[in-house]
């Protein structure tokens, strides 16, 4: 059985979806304002590693992750860049994209934009002020009452006392008690903003997850994802808004990715020692980077170094050569065979990626060994499964030419159709541009895929 690491219970449980064989999570995604970091890499990819396991595991799974796209920062660096809020989201959001698909991530189910879900952010801000807690203060602001909710602080583990207003919100006067934040913000002149009640505005960082998620997932739903950093305040404040507002429960199970440190140290803006996806992927080839961060634990700190980059590099490379000479696929696992009860072990406890790599180099090495095809046919097979070693070793080995036979091209169109099925985007362009190197161009049609020699 699966166990996942709750942060709410601070301990590993069974995992039990709320409807059986079904799925629902939702991840807190990219603030677009800039360029995605090595620390949202993280994050992307380790949710990414957890839908995939959850489909491999045979679950229906709903998976949202959202962009925000109306934030403080966004409005700032829109002012100091002078162009439109629209036009600098839409460009980050672009190059969010093309770094997600670099990496190999596959879509989400949905992608909701803060901005799309502005009217149900209001119901849901009106019926908090209802139930009394919420309230309007002498700035025009509309803040939530935190003392007013029993529950507030046991995501954090923190009593009221020790707690702090959150990183995003500065303390303002009018609010009743310092720790209260923002659920509307009156709006300056100048600022994008939206007709209520209360008042032209724009709605606070974290009711935005809150009504996304209610309205694409339900009130109640399995997984709740992001980095640690997000722990407090703001997934300490979507319970207290959720759950204030439906009064019910609003989430089984929390999720949270660790940091990423820099020679041991907190990778951060503020310390300025924080690294581009794009500018890594300009000296590491983009899998490197994936099986970098998928060998450590989703949970534990994930140290960047250039040393550690080069161990990835050569640890993929001794996967990669195994493979060297076989002209295999992916296919269905038979999960009764050692090896793929070992990686399936090693998944279902909390998604241990470094256990189930570990037993892809145990496969790798029984390949050399043998030279057996129906090893190196699972040990491709259980790779994909983390998104790793879809290409020809000779590929990535970059040795000689790589032959494609009318079997292999086919087999490669096979795994586009259902890497297209499966929203994996990322994955069926790779294999469409591989066959155009080799010289194979792609036709699709009504009567679907047909190929040729360039």
């Amino acid at each position: 059985m699966l166990r996942i690491y709750n942060s709410l219970a601070r301990e590993k449980q069974n995992f039990v979806p709320i409807r059986p064989g079904e799925v629902r999570m939702y991840v807190c995604g990219i603030t677009v304002y800039d360029y995605c970091h090595l620390g949202h890499a993280r994050m992307l990819l380790a949710f990414d590693m957890v839908q995939r396991w959850l489909r491999a595991s045979g679950y229906r799974v709903t998976y949202v992750r959202n962009i925000t796209d109306i934030d403080d920062k966004i409005i700032k660096r829109a002012a100091e860049s002078g162009e439109p809020v629209e036009a600098l989201t839409g460009r980050f959001i672009r190059a969010m994209d093309e770094d997600a698909a670099a990496l190999g991530l596959q879509k989400p189910d949905h992608e909701p934009r803060a901005t799309q879900y502005v009217p149900q952010m209001l119901g849901m801000i009106e019926r908090l002020q209802q139930k009394g807690l919420a309230y309007q203060s002498t700035s025009g602001d509309v803040n939530y009452a935190v003392r007013k909710f029993p529950g507030y602080g046991r995501l954090s583990g923190k009593s009221l006392d020790e707690l702090r207003a959150g990183e995003r919100v500065e303390v303002d006067k009018a609010k009743v008690d310092p720790l209260d934040f923002v659920l509307w913000k009156r709006a300056k002149p100048e600022e994008p903003q939206w007709a209520s009640k209360w008042g032209n505005g724009r709605p606070g960082w974290h009711i935005e997850c809150s009504a996304m998620s209610c309205q694409l997932l339900g009130e109640h739903f399995d997984i709740h994802g992001g980095g640690q950093d997000l722990q407090f305040p703001h997934h300490e404040n979507e319970i207290a808004q959720s759950e204030g507002a439906t009064g019910r429960p609003f989430v089984n199970y929390w999720m949270h990715n660790g940091f990423v440190r820099v020679d041991e140290e907190k990778m951060s803006k503020s310390l300025g020692n924080f690294f581009l996806v794009r500018d890594i992927l300009k000296r590491y080839d983009a899998e490197v980077v994936r099986f970098f961060i998928l060998r450590a634990h989703y949970r534990s700190p994930l140290n960047h170094t250039d040393q550690n980059l080069d161990d990835a590099k050569q640890a993929l490379t001794r996967l990669y050569t195994a493979l060297k000479g076989f002209d295999v696929a992916p296919e269905s696992i038979d999960w009764a065979d050692t090896r793929a009860k070992q990686f399936r072990e090693a998944m279902d406890d909390d998604f241990n990626t470094p256990g189930a790599v570990a037993v892809l180099f145990d496969l790798a090495n029984e390949v050399n060994r043998s030279r057996s095809e129906q090893s190196a046919r699972l040990l491709k097979s259980l790779a994909g499964i983390l998104g790793l070693l879809g290409r020809r070793a000779e590929l990535f080995l970059q040795v000689g030419p790589v032959t494609y036979t009318r079997e292999s091209i086919q087999r490669l169109i096979d795994a586009r159709l259902a890497a297209r099925k499966a929203r994996n985007y990322a994955e069926a362009d790779r294999i469409r541009k591989e066959l155009e190197s080799a010289g194979v161009i792609l036709e699709d049609g009504p009567q679907g895929t047909t190929w040729r020699r360039a």
